[in-house]
């Protein structure tokens, strides 16, 4: 299953549902889709759709999702990565009115930059090249969330073995 999620921002971003049914139609998607549409004006003719969607059942499509694909607010791409999955980002942009500003668009791809856990599609065909070759993106990516927690546990742990040991 694929789960895409566009927010709560009161822009449409009719883009994006408009790719993925296409994609659904022509066949290049054959997995079932769900769509939290928010306040995009069309309406999926190939894939379920709702305009919003409570709490735990977009965290239930979250967790069952084979892909989820964002726009670039980060509430939307940090759940996610939480559960240690890598979301296909496609950032809504100002030249489309779908947002005030570019600031999804600069964000993501600093995101990408710097952490290597997202996918930024900056358009349809990237986009469709990120669904249709998903599998083999992520084998060279960070896996989720980078957590400094991790990191200073694990460090913390062999500081204490090693006091332990008298190391």
């Amino acid at each position: 299953m694929i789960f895409v999620t566009v927010g709560t921002h009161e822009q449409p971003f009719d883009r994006l549902l408009k790719c993925i049914d296409k994609m659904v139609e022509d066949g290049k998607i054959k997995e079932e889709v769900i769509i939290q549409k928010g306040y995009t004006d069309f309406e999926p003719k190939n894939c379920k759709a709702k305009k919003l969607i409570p709490y735990e059942e977009m965290q239930k499509n979250i967790e069952d999702a084979r892909i989820v694909i964002t726009h670039g607010g980060p509430a939307s791409f940090i759940a996610p990565l939480s559960i240690g999955k890598i979301p296909i980002v496609f950032p809504r942009k100002q030249e489309f009115n779908e947002h005030v500003n570019n600031h999804q668009l600069d964000f993501a791809k600093e995101v990408e930059k710097r952490m290597n856990n997202i996918i930024v599609a900056l358009d349809e065909k990237e986009l469709e090249n990120a669904i249709i070759n998903y599998d083999n993106l992520i084998k060279k990516m960070n896996n989720g969330n980078s957590s400094n927690n991790k990191k200073f546990n694990e460090n913390l742990k062999k500081e204490l073995e090693g006091l332990f040991n008298g190391n």
